[in-house]
């Protein structure tokens, strides 16, 4: 089974990833972990933190001449700011005078129901690791589960398609959103220049303001064939772990499968998709039966269905606001404001990336559950001939 973990704070020396199960020979390029770090950190709204870090994966264990060896890949991303904290959050027992309190809680974050649970007198421990820098970790692990998936030819990428009311108001075509990677200059990851144009004007009223804004990216697997995931049994259902595995990530607040939320307050005739028959499998297909639409996803009854499997994450705003708003003391339990802490004003395409990285890891799992073996080679077998078997369906 394909798994993985984080571990690291927000401050702290290093982030690790530490990812398990991946068969042996997949090749892994460091340029393109880095890139996709670097994809991470990228986009309009972004704070203070992004110009002090240069996310590079450091490869611990598990990775040899370029490859996997079938082995645990432990994974190293360095924090730049660690050097501006050693004293305030050392391992051994320090100066506590030296400690950073987070002396009142921020609306909206984890500060006090952390603090309440692990019985922390401030919020200082909880945001070391609540914090969304945990999510750099998430993205080197899922770099290598898309090395995998790309071995059979599936591929993962997102696009912002709203960021507060200014939203994209037509649908992306894959290569619209593919082409978004390969950008150098990143300002909010939508795929039309005008509607980006809108939402760079809601990130800049939030930026007056001293307020935070939140938004919807969309996460699409393609190339994905039919038959990944199951209804059998409620926990093995694609959509269900696709939803727990983004909703997983910081300040996302909901999850949406393909169009989900119209569907909600729409006839059965005008949501569901249509099916027909080609001859042939034309343009990659995994098989001959067609969709007039893919209002669906990618995904009927926990299973895919040979469409795009298509994820939304709604994303709240950043909890921590430069206008904080009303909170109360730790120690003295007095009103006041919220804490203060260096943040964005908007991460909507960041999250994304991480999204797309949570989609890899879940998707990855599934297809190795299916088509495992112990090498890239006997995966691929397996793989090649289940898709000659649904073809000639």
């Amino acid at each position: 089974m394909l798994r993985f973990s984080t571990a690291g704070e927000s401050h702290g020396e290093s982030l690790i990833a530490l990812v398990s199960g991946m068969p042996a020979g997949v090749p892994i390029d460091g340029a393109y972990v880095n890139r996709e770090l670097w994809r991470r950190q990228q986009g309009y709204g972004r704070g203070g933190r992004m110009r002090i870090e240069q996310d590079t994966a450091h490869f611990l264990s598990g990775v040899r001449h370029g490859k996997t060896i079938g082995s645990p890949i432990a994974i190293e991303i360095e924090n730049r700011d660690w050097k501006n904290w050693t004293e305030s959050l050392p391992v051994e027992t320090g100066d506590p005078a030296k400690h950073k309190v987070v002396a009142s809680p921020r609306p909206g974050h984890a500060d006090l129901a952390g603090a309440l649970k692990y019985d922390f007198p401030d919020a200082r421990y909880v945001l070391e690791r609540a914090s969304a820098r945990e999510s750099t970790a998430r993205v080197a692990a899922g770099a290598v589960a898309k090395s995998l998936l790309l071995e059979l030819g599936i591929d993962i990428a997102s696009h912002v398609v709203r960021v507060g009311g200014a939203e994209l108001s037509r649908d992306a075509a894959w290569s619209e959103i593919s082409a978004l990677r390969d950008k150098e200059e990143v300002l909010l990851g939508c795929v039309d220049e005008e509607s980006e144009e809108r939402m760079k004007a809601e990130v800049d009223v939030a930026l007056r303001t001293g307020d935070s804004i939140g938004g919807i990216f969309e996460v699409v697997i393609h190339g994905a064939p039919a038959g990944v995931g199951t209804y059998a049994n409620w926990d093995e259902r694609l959509d269900g772990i696709l939803a727990q595995a983004v909703m997983s990530l910081q300040a996302v607040k909901a999850v949406e499968i393909g169009r989900g939320v119209t569907a909600a307050a729409s006839l059965g005739s005008a949501v569901h998709d249509a099916i027909g028959y080609a001859e042939s499998a034309e343009n990659g297909a995994h098989t001959r039966f067609t969709r007039e639409h893919n209002n669906a996803g990618g995904i009927e009854g926990g299973i895919s269905n040979g469409e795009d499997v298509v994820v939304r994450g709604y994303l709240k705003p950043i909890s921590t606001l430069r206008r904080p708003l009303a909170s109360v003391k730790f120690d003295t339990r007095e009103a006041t404001k919220a804490a203060y802490e260096r943040s964005d004003v908007c991460v909507v395409p960041a999250a994304g990336v991480a999204a797309e990285a949570m989609v890899a890891l879940a998707f990855g799992r599934l297809v190795l559950e299916k088509f495992g073996g112990d090498s890239l080679r006997e995966v691929k077998r397996n793989y090649d001939g289940y898709v000659d078997q649904i073809r000639a369906y």
